[in-house]
């Protein structure tokens, strides 16, 4: 047999010879991982653990602490890489993730950011110490030290390594502090049980005596495994002499040749078949490999620390009680843990938006108490009663969204909240187009009627407002449905970027949005903002164009106006601020919630509480019978009108341009008088008794009426020019004296009997005129 090697490059041209001189070499110190290849080196063993015996160790020692994702950090030496190679292996069959393989020549600083950057906290490195000091010095510089990192490297390295490295890069005081906590693995020198050994000493026992005889001789951290090498040489001959003698009793070892390849063969097998506890602890190979004991330390206080021990034979991890400290609380973790955190709505803010939100709900149903309780009032009759109800409905489907706005992840399942995003617009989109729908028809029936210059009889009945607030919704319908088919809301999580844990843990925050959202989310939403900002416009100038109609219990015009002022600019502002807080949910809730609940409240108390006040003040102020006059501003134009005239008569090429002016307004004032004799009339609906006063008081208004449409009749010179006008309002005198006067005009004495007789009656609420009957 032969016994040595310790440099790697000698002992493997040695142990690749001896195959052929049928030689079993047995080695005390060439750890170098090449040697395992027993293709390539047959007859080879070692009493020393490789550098690969370090792998399963470390393997255990992560799995211990449970740390299932690492990085390494190789020297690109042939060494280290086998090492890293094997580690690889080990680590796959484990299930533990490699997150980041670096390695490097001279200047580790680069691989160091690199894992820092792939966010590996448990490094495992294999590099010499001169290496080692770079390292920590770029460790420190990109402080991957402390409580969030764990390094593990060779434990073979001289005592005080870090004060003979060259660590010119940074401070011993800044290496020490990088280095500080790290685990050093390598195998253990001797055995640290008390038990007595094939030689009848214990370890310790060995130890002492081996120190006596050293005397100043350094020591070598090889001393035990050649002690027990010796005696596998030992052991192996003893049995192949046992296997000799009791199979053929003239062989002896003594008949040795380099030619028996049955006697090689059996101290092949002798050789495997070693077991005994040694000084180094038990001797036992595996496919010529020493399954030995790993010893891992500690770098505590500026000196190494034994924390625990390997025993590769039975796998066990047996680490000292309280040794190892981290330099946290708890070991660190093996990754940035990651927590998701919804961004959700604040109870308390949902709670009290939802509060308020009840309260206009409750005020809703008080309109609609008081709207349904009243109807057969004259000034809630006359102002459309079923209409008000729909802007009532409208009002609280809009409130009853805000209750949806508010639901979240948090609060529902992930089905349930991909169903809220579709219901939640519906309900909105169909409160809005119900409210001021019904608002816009309102006032296009009074627009209808009283901008009729020709005073022709229109009857509108409420049942045609309902089907014009109908065909709105079955727009909305068409594009919600078309919606929902075509592209459907669905659920859609955004990501946040990482935060740090507010209570320093070593965990981060990843925040996360739920949005109801779809592919062409912009072109929908661009269809129905036309469409309701198209509904605006159109409520805009049906507003404008009944401002001047002079029946309070008709025309909600103004406060229409007002209403799509407020709710216009209100929309305007929401859905900015809106998007603009799209990652602020709770911002972008309270605008939402609050800009719905301003539009409903402030558009219902525009319409409702002026007739709730007025009934309650003055009942009858809706219809109260007003004489005719002109306004303060209506004189000045009359004056301005007549002193513009009279100052066209002197030049006679503008004069008829000035009887023209003055025809027009003469007519805007016959229509505006009409207006109020439609007043009238409807307040003969219910009153008849009333009628001899109303035609006793009323002669001297109607005459008035009748004087300006046959002053615009009779101009002089001019009859050409107001011929359209002539033949459009049929002149009318009315003499209560004069029978002859009656007698030449019998149509318009008929007409105006028929206004003013007892038997003509309003059939209201069939419509919204007075219908009369001879």
């Amino acid at each position: 047999m032969v016994f040595g090697g310790v440099c790697p490059s000698v002992t493997s041209i040695i142990a690749e010879s001896l195959k052929g001189w049928n030689l079993v070499q047995l080695s005390f110190a060439a750890t170098t991982p090449v040697l395992a290849d027993k293709k390539k080196y047959p007859y080879f063993f070692r009493t020393v653990p490789s550098d690969n015996a370090v792998n399963p160790a470390i393997v255990k020692f992560l799995k211990h602490y449970n740390w299932l994702r690492v990085g390494t950090l190789t020297q690109d030496i042939q060494r280290f890489s086998e090492v890293r190679n094997d580690l690889t292996g080990e680590l796959e069959v484990s299930n533990i993730q490699i997150a980041d393989s670096a390695s490097f020549s001279n200047d580790p600083c680069s691989s160091v950011k690199k894992l820092k950057g792939n966010d590996v906290r448990i490094i495992i490195g294999q590099f010499d110490e001169h290496m080692a000091a770079k390292v920590f010095c770029c460790a420190y510089d990109e402080e991957m030290f402390g409580s969030k990192y764990q390094w593990i490297i060779p434990g073979w390295y001289q005592a005080l390594w870090w004060q003979q490295a060259n660590s010119s890069t940074c401070s011993s005081k800044n290496l020490l502090t990088a280095m500080e906590g790290y685990i050093g693995v390598d195998f253990e020198p001797l055995s640290t049980k008390q038990i007595k050994t094939i030689s009848g000493r214990t370890p310790q026992q060995y130890e002492k005596e081996y120190n006596e005889k050293r005397s100043d001789v350094e020591p070598s951290k090889f001393h035990g495994y050649a002690y027990d090498g010796i005696w596998v040489i030992a052991k192996t001959l003893q049995r192949a002499m046992e296997y000799l003698h009791s199979t053929n009793r003239h062989a002896r070892i003594q008949d040795f040749n380099y030619t028996d390849h049955k006697l090689g063969k059996i101290f092949l097998d002798a050789m495997n078949e070693t077991n005994f506890f040694g000084v180094t602890g038990q001797v036992v190979f595996r496919n010529g490999e020493r399954m030995g004991t790993i010893r891992f330390t500690q770098f505590q206080d500026g000196k190494e620390v034994k924390v625990g021990e390997y025993n590769a034979v039975a796998d066990s991890l047996e680490l000292v009680n309280d040794s190892i400290r981290f330099q946290g609380v708890e070991p660190p973790k093996d990754r940035t843990f990651i927590i998701l955190q919804r961004r959700q709505i604040y109870l308390p803010l949902y709670s009290i938006l939802s509060t308020i939100t009840i309260i206009g709900m409750i005020m809703a149903s008080t309109f609609l108490f008081f709207n349904i309780k009243n109807r057969n009032q004259k000034m809630i009759k006359m102002s459309s009663p079923y209409m008000n109800n729909l802007i009532i409905l409208g009002g609280m489907l809009s409130y009853a969204s805000i209750f949806l706005f508010g639901l979240d992840g948090s609060f529902v399942s992930e089905n349930t909240f991909e169903t809220l995003c579709t219901v939640r617009t519906w309900i909105l989109t169909v409160g809005y187009t119900t409210a001021f729908g019904a608002m816009f028809a309102k006032t296009w029936r009074v627009h209808a009627i009283f901008k009729n210059v020709k005073m022709k009889k229109k009857i509108i009945k409420d049942q045609k407002l309902l089907v014009i607030v109908g065909g709105m919704l079955l727009i909305d319908l068409c594009i919600l449905i078309c919606w929902q088919i075509v592209d459907p809301l669905k659920r859609t999580v955004e990501d946040y970027n990482l935060e740090s844990d507010p209570a320093g843990r070593d965990i981060a925050i990843r925040p996360f949005l739920e949005h109801c959202e779809n592919t062409h989310m912009t072109i929908w939403l661009g269809i129905v903002y036309a469409y309701k900002g198209l509904l605006m416009l159109f409520g805009c100038f049906l507003a404008w164009e009944t401002r001047n109609v002079s029946i309070p219990a008709l025309n909600d015009s103004k406060y229409i106006g007002m209403s799509v002022y407020n709710v216009g600019i209100m929309c305007i502002i929401g859905a900015a601020v809106s998007f603009l807080t799209r990652d602020q949910p709770n911002v972008q809730f309270c605008i939402v919630a609050l800009v719905i609940i301003f539009c409903s409240t402030i558009t219902l108390c525009l319409v409702f509480v002026p007739k709730l006040i007025t009934l309650r003040t003055n009942p009858d102020a809706a219809t109260q019978n007003r004489r005719f006059q002109f306004t303060h501003n209506q004189k000045k134009e009359d004056s301005k009108t007549s002193t513009s005239v009279t100052s066209v008569n002197q030049a006679s090429t503008s004069r008829l341009e000035g009887l023209q002016s003055e025809n027009h307004r003469l007519r805007m004032k016959i229509t505006e008088l009409d207006k109020d004799l439609e007043e009238v009339t409807m307040q003969l609906q219910d009153t008849p008794e009333k009628n001899t006063y109303i035609k006793q008081n009323h002669y001297q208004d109607l005459n008035d009426i009748l004087s300006i449409r046959n002053f615009t009749d009779n101009k002089d010179g001019e009859k050409a020019v107001l011929k359209n006008h002539h033949d459009q309002n049929a002149p009318a005198q009315w003499n209560t004296t004069e029978s002859s006067k009656t007698s030449r005009d019998p149509l318009k004495t008929s007409t105006l009997q028929n206004i003013y007789s007892d038997d003509c009656l309003c059939n209201y609420p069939s419509c919204i005129m007075p219908t009369c009957h001879q």
